[in-house]
């Protein structure tokens, strides 16, 4: 009988939940297979089974929390597929001899005391544990089975049965904790309301902001952008942009672009704190928020400063489909140095954005909106007009800095031939 256990799935992930069970028990599966779809707090990812054979149990219902080592399902490799339903239907014929094998475990049990030698699983299918193991695991009250043996040759020692009695302690709390938390927040209405589950994902968001408006010292700085010369250029080249390079030409790329050059300029808003050191990013890796039903995620378009327009587009495109298909993987949305988010689409007006920690600095767009506007020849002159939104981490990026960085995007963007030059 083998075990299927949350693997290590990353460095920063430790936990999640049982989204989707993809076998049932009775089901033969094949080494390497998927079994399950674990929600984490970035990604869904799937548990692929270890072992050829058949599911006997299944110990996590779907909507359970699990962390990294925890059994979640058994499975027998010398079992037939269906064979569990085979033996709930004759269950009655079966009831004695199982009765007549627990007699036999029984004895062997009031015997073993007596004997120096460990019991063999070949013979009658008992774990082979030293005595000193099983006088621990009896004073513990904890079953011999359930214990990972490190050993090479399966033997449970002492140090297995307390490292299984520390994993059942820390299972125990948080159950109960799972229990105990809903009745201190639970309040009562006297209307209607319906009541569901936040997602792994929504309580690992709400956590995230919530640490990072208490662990630094964010401050917004504003600015607007005339987008004349962008869309003009936009609306020129995007036919032939789309031909060349089978992706529409957007607007995020004039301003991954843009972000990347004022990033060269003001390279403190390309770092993080890390203990009492500040590491200088000298990478380009840029995040490129987006929403899907589950919430946001921030995928990173890698090496921004060494793609052209056309790959900037076609791995936003990529990106932006994974990730409302739900298959981003781990390694889309780890390492990146700068945020872009475009609250634009939605309508947004101007808002402050909040850090994607470690990163300390996060672009924020917003909708385009013709406004009348003076020019330096005091004509009035109606223009589109896109409110630009940096939120910074004051303990590195002074108010200067965040200012001329702004300032030096809008610069940009108000004269996107520099970019297609340089870039």
């Amino acid at each position: 009988m083998q075990e299927i256990k949350i693997p290590e799935l990353a460095e920063s992930i430790t936990e999640g939940t049982i989204a989707e069970w993809l076998v049932k028990k009775g089901d033969k599966v094949e080494k390497g297979d998927p079994v399950v779809e674990l929600e984490t707090d970035k990604v869904n990812v799937e548990v692929n089974a270890e072992f050829s054979g058949v599911i006997t149990e299944i110990i996590s219902e779907e909507g359970d929390d699990v962390t990294v080592g925890d059994t979640i399902a058994k499975l027998d490799e010398n079992g037939e597929a269906g064979s569990s339903s085979d033996e709930s239907e004759s269950t009655p014929k079966e009831e004695p001899k199982q009765e007549e094998k627990q007699e036999d475990k029984q004895k062997a049990t009031e015997t073993e005391p007596s004997k120096e030698v460990e019991t063999t699983s070949d013979n009658n299918g008992e774990v082979i544990a030293s005595p000193a193991a099983r006088k621990r695991a009896r004073e513990l009250n904890i079953d011999l089975s359930s214990v990972q043996s490190r050993d090479p040759l399966g033997r449970v020692r002492t140090e297995d049965v307390e490292a299984q009695a520390q994993a059942n302690k820390r299972s125990t709390d948080k159950k109960q904790e799972k229990k105990e938390a809903p009745k201190s927040e639970k309040t009562e209405f006297d209307k209607p309301v319906e009541r569901v589950k936040m997602t792994r994902r929504r309580q690992t968001i709400a956590k995230n902001l919530v640490e990072v408006q208490h662990n630094t010292a964010m401050l917004t700085t504003f600015n607007e952008v005339d987008m004349t010369a962008v869309m003009e250029l936009r609306k020129k080249r995007k036919d032939k942009f789309l031909d060349k390079n089978g992706v529409k030409l957007g607007f995020m790329s004039f301003f991954t672009k843009a972000v990347v050059g004022a990033l060269k300029e003001f390279p403190l808003l390309n770092a993080e704190i890390q203990g009492n050191e500040l590491v200088i990013k000298k990478f380009y890796d840029i995040g490129i928020a987006v929403s899907t039903d589950d919430g946001l995620v921030v995928p990173v378009v890698r090496d921004a400063d060494r793609k052209d327009f056309a790959g900037i587009e076609q791995d936003i495109n990529d990106l932006g489909t994974k990730a409302r298909d739900n298959k981003l993987a781990l390694k889309d949305l780890q390492g990146g140095s700068f945020t872009i988010t475009n609250g634009g689409t939605f309508g947004s007006m101007m808002s402050t954005p909040i850090l994607n920690a470690p990163q300390v600095g996060i672009l924020g767009m917003h909708n385009i909106v013709k406004r009348a506007m003076v020019m330096p020849d005091d004509s009035i002159e109606v223009r589109p007009m896109m409110y630009l939104a940096l939120s910074y981490d004051h303990r590195i990026v002074d108010g200067k800095e965040a200012v001329q960085f702004l300032v030096r995007i809008k610069q940009m963007l108000e004269d996107p031939y520099d970019l297609l030059l340089e870039g």
